[in-house]
């Protein structure tokens, strides 16, 4: 049964699924902007955009470092979303993402998507 479960599995075991999610949410702060599948973008979304938020404090702690860097191991990551995204978003209160559809991928025909901060 899937009560009360969140989140889509990806046909992936536990580990490989924080794995994917966490290189998601890397190469789009890393390259602000990425296309992938409609579901992979939709997942990775409300993780970029926890990070954005919690990045975007006036005094980023040290704790909030470290929990930015629990999500995301790579320290360049960290510092780019510390030094460069949070700060263009400091007056906007949420929806720092844009998730556009695409055409479908010819291999298999997914459905593509193109995730990028708004600017």
């Amino acid at each position: 049964m899937r009560h009360r479960k969140k989140g889509k599995i990806f046909s992936r075991e536990r580990g490989a699924r924080v794995s994917l999610m966490r290189n998601l949410a890397e190469s789009l702060i890393l390259h602000e902007k990425m296309v992938t599948t409609v579901s992979k973008a939709k997942a990775v979304k409300p993780l970029v955009e926890r990070m954005v938020t919690r990045a975007k404090s006036q005094d980023v702690s040290l704790s909030d470092r470290r929990a930015l860097l629990s999500d995301l191991p790579n320290r360049e990551a960290v510092n780019k979303l510390l030094q460069k995204i949070a700060p263009r978003y400091r007056d906007r209160k949420g929806g720092y993402l844009r998730v556009t559809k695409m055409q479908n991928r010819s291999g298999d025909g997914a459905p593509l998507a193109q995730i990028e901060f708004i600017k």
